[in-house]
């Protein structure tokens, strides 16, 4: 299997001749987010937020390329069935279930979106393990619970965390691979002090931790 990553949290997982491809955010130009969906086969959303989904261009694809599986947790399948009408292979997904599609197996976890603020609305999130390997939590930091998740997607900066949980979840999860996501809002200094600390800690507790450019692919 081949991760390619793209900018903020979108990522696109490749295996057997399938596509997968997890929260095509509005973080992304137009040319890369139509290169990550290019010849998708399936697309899984984390939550409703836009910089995982950027609705109008995914929309636009799905309306050209109905064949494609979406899942992706209720309120976000809801909406996209409003806007695409009937036709549309789009699913609910709920936590604690499996997904068996062609090319990839998908265990969700979570439910529930990491708190920014109490006085702001808490939404759905689904995180994913695909194929027992890649975990991909969304926005939150639910470990996968009873599973090995041997290469971890770290959201390294967000409203919702700061730098001492993002360490306890690398931590808790254990992977042997961690890559970062949800790092579109930060500048160059911002990388340097936050991935210097991620890979000191990951190496105590055995991970390799490693930086990946937009449109950078690597064979887990």
């Amino acid at each position: 299997m081949e991760l390619i990553k793209y900018t903020h949290s979108c990522v696109r997982l490749e295996n057997e001749g399938r596509a997968l491809v997890v929260d095509p955010g509005n973080f992304s130009g137009p040319e890369e987010l139509a290169r990550a969906l290019d010849g998708v086969d399936v697309l899984l959303v984390t939550h409703v937020h836009p910089d995982h989904l950027d609705a109008e261009p995914v929309q636009e694809h799905l309306r050209a390329h109905p064949e494609v599986q979406v899942h992706a947790p209720a309120p976000v399948a809801a909406g996209l069935r409003e806007a695409l009408g009937e036709g549309a292979s789009v699913h609910d997904v709920a936590p604690e279930t499996v997904l068996e599609l062609e090319g990839f197996t998908v265990r969700t976890f979570g439910g529930q979106h990491a708190l920014i603020h109490p006085l702001i609305h808490t939404v759905d999130n689904v995180g994913y393990l695909v194929n027992d390997t890649v975990y991909h939590p969304g926005d939150s930091f639910v470990v996968p619970h009873g599973l090995e998740a041997p290469v971890l997607l770290a959201p390294i900066h967000a409203p919702w965390n700061k730098l001492s949980e993002v360490v306890d979840f690398v931590v808790a999860v254990r992977p042997r691979q961690v890559f970062q996501i949800h790092d579109g809002l930060l500048s160059a200094n911002g990388f340097r002090i936050i991935e210097k600390q991620l890979t000191a800690f990951a190496a105590k507790y055995g991970a390799e931790y490693r930086h990946l450019d937009t449109g950078e692919r690597v064979r887990l």
